[in-house]
């Protein structure tokens, strides 16, 4: 008790702290970033095997979870030994590349690290140590992973948004960043909103818009910050989304209808949210 008031009694080693273990998250993000999708289509791959009737063929599918097997090159398949994988400071020493066979290291590795680092120490530093802190980092954590997966594979998984859905709905029962009815209300109207439209969009257009995962994505937000953040968060992740697909136009002279994931839009708004949602709230208040 006595360490744990001392480290709440001392601001800056208490984001010292927060730095040093989000690093070390980030790091197991980067795991979850890469692997959690890969387990998913196994899985897919298993079930439609047994649906048609075909024999299974483990051994032609890559057997892992999110401990096993250890961290190793994923060219070469060597291990890695503890000094290899710590967080940024070990891509820099190697140079960004594998200390066996010298493949090159994607700099995604780091980056996560250090933006999962970067928003989790403001995090800290905007809540104190509170246990909207503690909120804060696991929302932090799981939308991190959400964003990078959605980015590479167009997909959502269930075991986050789900995550980020209970979690928000737990921590409501605090009143940590609402409480149970705003939180309530918050997933049934973020899951219906882009249910609703995605419905619409296809009774006009016969074309499927959206996927189910951005309706449990926006449902998890709802859960967790409250339905009031929700007008905030789909106006500004609207607005991001637009500009990034402007952009993107632009610089790739891709004109065409081009499917681009809407995840990496809720996780800026979202997080955003979570920061100044309040502040936002009343501003616009007091302009009305």
């Amino acid at each position: 008790m006595d360490i744990i008031n001392f480290i709440a009694s001392n601001q800056n080693l208490f984001l010292v702290l927060v730095a040093a273990i989000s690093l070390l998250v980030g790091s197991f993000l980067n795991v979850v970033i890469y692997r959690l999708p890969r387990m998913i289509q196994n899985e897919w791959n298993q079930e439609c095997r047994a649906y048609l009737g075909l024999k299974s063929h483990s051994t032609d599918i890559e057997q892992l979870n999110l401990y096993l097997p250890l961290s190793h090159c994923t060219h070469c398949k060597k291990g890695l030994k503890p000094w290899h994988n710590i967080p940024v400071i070990s891509y820099l020493v190697l140079r960004g590349k594998c200390a066996y066979c010298k493949i090159k290291i994607s700099i995604r590795y780091p980056f996560v690290e250090f933006l999962c680092c970067l928003a989790s120490v403001y995090v800290a530093w905007r809540f104190g140590f509170t246990w909207q802190t503690f909120g804060g980092l696991l929302f932090t954590w799981i939308i991190i992973s959400l964003t990078f997966i959605d980015l590479d594979y167009h997909l959502l998984p269930d075991h986050l948004t789900y995550a980020l859905l209970w979690l928000g709905l737990f921590l409501s029962i605090y009143s940590v960043f609402s409480g149970s009815h705003d939180a309530i209300i918050g997933a049934i109207v973020g899951y219906l909103i882009f249910f609703i439209t995605q419905l619409l969009f296809k009774l006009v257009t016969g074309k499927i818009g959206m996927g189910q995962g951005d309706y449990k994505y926006l449902a998890g937000l709802g859960a967790f910050l409250g339905w009031q953040q929700l007008p905030i968060i789909i106006l500004l992740a609207s607005v991001i989304g637009m500009i990034f697909g402007m952009t993107q136009m632009i610089i790739k002279r891709q004109y065409k209808s081009v499917p681009m994931p809407f995840g990496p839009y809720l996780t800026i708004a979202g997080w955003i949210s979570l920061i100044w949602g309040n502040e936002i709230l009343q501003i616009y208040m007091n302009q009305l």
